[in-house]
């Protein structure tokens, strides 16, 4: 499963873009957006998600199944 940016309520900080071991995240119009093909949820790299540990609105969330 990947995660995924609430766009409601990203606020386009950018503090998840570069925290991604992966590239998975990048800036789409005037928000932030995560490729699911990309995203292994910082499987091998960290132990938490560093795009949730970062996000100041909680908009980085597990996508719905």
């Amino acid at each position: 499963m990947a995660f995924m940016i609430e766009t409601s309520t990203c606020t386009a900080c950018g503090a998840c873009e570069d925290e991604c071991p992966n590239k998975a995240i990048s800036h789409k119009g005037k928000v932030y957006s995560i490729n699911a093909k990309k995203c292994t949820e910082c499987e091998g790299f960290f132990d938490t998600q560093q795009c949730a540990e970062v996000c100041p609105s909680g908009s980085c969330m597990p996508a719905a199944a």
